[in-house]
């Protein structure tokens, strides 16, 4: 039912029906493309993917109701509506225009006369039975609920009395009991005198786009929520393991003064994610005799876990360095440890010891990649029996290796995850290629070289934490 009250204005020229029919091709296909997005989102049951659907349902929402404007737009005013009726002979409205339809009625109230009507489609949106009438102005806040009731009575006397336009939103109950949202738009009919005659609105059942955007927002506000909690674990996973490490941060000069004294340094790189943070850590430790202790490795387990795990190791591990321990009999020691502990896990593990008397170098490895040295500029593996993994078997025993250091040669200890897909070096000779060449090891201190690796390699992408560690043999 379309308004009179500018029924002395000439009516604007219809739109062209190739620009309009442009338009519902180019929605027609927006559709389809949102469709197909919707289906990908199905794979995935978290709350991204739950945020993810409810847009892609909510934009669905809002380009159905735009392809079923546009075609009746196209199509002119329904036959149906009209003031005489459908047209003899008009076709049915099709199931699409149909849809939108039912969710969109009109009323006039009359105030001269008190009379009201009210189109087919907004009994069925109140579910009431043309026989039993339409609601008059008087009738209609009863179907409210309490706390809508005063907008209701604020837009109609803002419409009647000050001539105001009106624009809101409310619920209403069903007599099935159902609630609907209704948005209802609406201006007053004038008189020749200028006077308010009635008043005449649209009203559209607007609950399915409302509930869509309440999903909407209920899986962004999850979707929020989850991530907040994921950057806390994040920060309190890397604080922890953090903590776990060696106090100390810069170089640590080890040793006798002059060239037989070790400078080294570590640093520690956190996963991305903290499902990834675990058990990676390193070590050194200035033991009696001229000796140095240290070493790399990780767990399996991420989180709070590994990194108490990774406390009790460390402890253990300076724990048998303290006592004299070689490196393959300290490894026999941490894997006796993780294999009998009440949480068992696995490790990996390199550890080395040196001797500034004679310049030794003896390390032993545990499913880890070997030690690299730095030597007149060339960069090679040393020689590795490889070994397995920590708390794989009880029976395993873990042999060492040795070598004499020259002045100015620098180790690498470097844990898997630095150089995702390239490792340094190879567990075994004739492997894969090394992903760290000489270049990456040019600074004139073990500080230096591991800051070139942590600049150069903490831009990637970190699947799980790493470590690395410099030990380089003064000049």
């Amino acid at each position: 039912m379309p308004s009179r009250m500018f029924a002395d204005r000439p009516s604007g020229q219809p739109p062209e029906r190739g620009a309009v029919e442009a338009l519902i091709s180019q929605t027609r296909r927006l559709r389809g493309g949102v469709d197909a997005v919707r289906r990908d989102t199905d794979e995935t049951d978290d709350a991204t993917g739950r945020w993810q659907r409810a847009l892609c349902d909510l934009a669905v929402h809002h380009l159905e109701d735009l392809g079923q404007q546009l075609s009746q737009l196209h199509d002119g005013f329904p036959p149906d509506l009209a003031e005489d009726g459908p047209a003899p002979g008009a076709p049915p409205l099709s199931d699409e225009r149909g849809s939108l339809l039912r969710r969109v009625g009109s009323a006039e109230w009359n105030l001269l006369t008190d009379e009201v009507e009210w189109s087919a489609e907004l009994f069925l949106i109140f579910g009431r039975t043309p026989q039993e009438g339409p609601l008059s102005l008087d009738e209609l806040p009863s179907w409210l609920p309490e706390e809508d009731q005063p907008l209701l009575t604020a837009m109609v006397t803002d419409c009647l009395v000050d001539g105001k336009p009106i624009d809101g939103e409310f619920h209403i109950v069903r007599p099935d009991s159902s609630v609907r949202t209704l948005h209802m738009t609406g201006e007053p009919v004038l008189d020749t005198g200028g006077t308010t005659a009635s008043m005449w609105a649209v009203v559209r059942d607007v609950s399915e786009l409302r509930r869509s955007q309440r999903v909407l927002e209920e899986s962004r506000d999850s979707l929020r929520f989850q991530r907040r909690i994921a950057r806390t674990e994040h920060r309190l996973a890397v604080e922890f393991q953090e903590a776990v490490l060696p106090p100390w941060r810069g170089s640590l000069h080890l040793g006798p003064s002059g060239s037989a004294a070790l400078d080294v340094a570590a640093h520690y790189l956190p996963a991305d994610t903290t499902a990834q943070i675990g058990g990676a850590w390193y070590d050194a430790l200035q033991l009696p005799g001229e000796r140095t202790v240290f070493g790399i490795g990780e767990l399996t387990g991420h989180g709070v876990t590994a990194a108490s795990a990774t406390a009790v190791l460390l402890g253990a591990l300076r724990g048998l360095a303290l006592a004299g321990t070689e490196p393959g009999t300290l490894l026999n020691g941490l894997n006796h440890l993780l294999e009998t502990s009440a949480h068992p896990a696995l490790g990996s593990a390199l550890c080395c010891l040196f001797d500034a008397r004679t310049r030794t170098l003896t390390w032993a490895g545990a499913g880890h990649p070997a030690p690299v040295l730095l030597r007149d500029g060339v960069l090679r593996p040393l020689k590795h029996h490889g070994g397995a993994l920590l708390g794989a078997s009880p029976a395993t025993q873990f042999s060492q290796s040795g070598t004499q250091l020259m002045p100015g040669d620098l180790l690498l200890l470097c844990s898997d995850g630095l150089a995702p897909d390239c490792g340094i070096g190879s567990r075994e000779e004739g492997g894969r290629a090394s992903a760290i060449g000489p270049g990456h090891l040019r600074g004139r201190s073990a500080q230096e070289c591991v800051r070139i690796l942590a600049r150069e390699f903490g831009r990637e992408e970190r699947g799980s934490d790493a470590c690395v560690l410099a030990a380089r043999l003064g000049d």
